[in-house]
């Protein structure tokens, strides 16, 4: 069997996320191999691949931080709001000053609401949203609640009609990036879209730890559950008694480190389970023994 792990993989460009765990699962030698939050086709960076055990920690990794850099055309409008689209509408943006732009990026920083972009993975009455796009609909998506805790521009380049921003962004999950070049372009009236995406980080995982698949082909790295648990969340260890309890399931007293998920260790050092504390009580969220 296939060691219980998490293998951090810098993606390449025009693979699909699905693209990376089908290699991976030949890498590894398991169907058991899941990912911690989509990166589309264009991207790269940082992708989290769960193995075996540890894809049942990819639900709960997939809610953290992350971090990108980006690269967003103004002057251009596309309706995939990435680089990939079809180019609806262009505008000079010439004479847009530097303070617009950041003016434009500091209104999009803290918590805002976001309309996600029409060809997206979200489902409308039961449909993926770019399947409706692509088959002709006008999908209509709601608003929702993200928080974008850094939007820090790098470079303001000029190129032509159009302006290429540079710029690093730190979000929660859900954030999405398209997104935030097409309100830019929006807000400033000459409309944007991204051309350069790199996720540099999800959780405490970057790209220190990340492989390509050529490295990974020559040596499948895998970082041992509990490691990663560690590397990812508060950390518990218990005694003898408390490791029984929790490996059948049962609750512990909360040990007052925050909601969770928090990892729990038993006195050998082996992960035991992820929990979560409510009010007086830590209840497991996910068993691994």
């Amino acid at each position: 069997m296939a060691e219980s792990g998490l293998i951090i993989v810098d993606k390449p460009a025009e693979w699909t996320s699905h693209d990376v765990v089908a290699r991976l699962r030949r890498l590894a030698a398991t169907r058991r191999v899941g990912h911690a939050g989509t990166l589309d086709p264009m991207a790269t960076g940082v992708l989290v691949i769960g193995v075996e055990k540890a894809t049942r920690l990819l639900g709960h990794l997939a809610l953290t931080e992350k971090v990108y850099e980006a690269t967003i055309r103004l002057g251009v409008t596309t309706n995939t709001d990435d680089a990939e689209g079809e180019v609806v509408a262009t505008a000079s943006a010439a004479s847009v000053p530097s303070e617009a732009v950041l003016k434009g990026v500091a209104a999009l920083t803290g918590p805002i609401m976001q309309v996600p972009p029409q060809v997206s993975a979200i489902k409308v009455n039961g449909q993926r949203a770019y399947k409706l796009a692509r088959a002709g609909e006008d999908v209509e998506l709601a608003s929702r609640p993200v928080t974008v805790h850094e939007f820090a521009v790098t470079a303001v380049r000029p190129n032509g009609d159009m302006v290429d921003v540079d710029a690093t962004v730190r979000c929660s999950s859900g954030t999405y990036i398209r997104a935030l070049a097409r309100d830019l372009g929006a807000a400033l009236g000459v409309g944007g879209h991204l051309t350069h995406l790199r996720r540099t980080r999800v959780g405490p995982y970057d790209l220190s730890l990340a492989r390509t698949l050529d490295q990974l082909a020559e040596e499948c790295v895998v970082l041992p559950i509990a490691d990663a648990v560690s590397a990812a969340f508060p950390r518990r260890d218990v005694t003898p008694e408390e490791a029984r309890v929790v490996q059948h399931g049962g609750r512990l007293p909360a040990a007052g480190l925050g909601k969770g998920p928090i990892g729990v260790f038993g006195p050998d050092g082996a992960l035991l389970a992820l929990v979560e504390e409510q009010g007086r009580i830590a209840k497991p969220l996910a068993v691994f023994v």
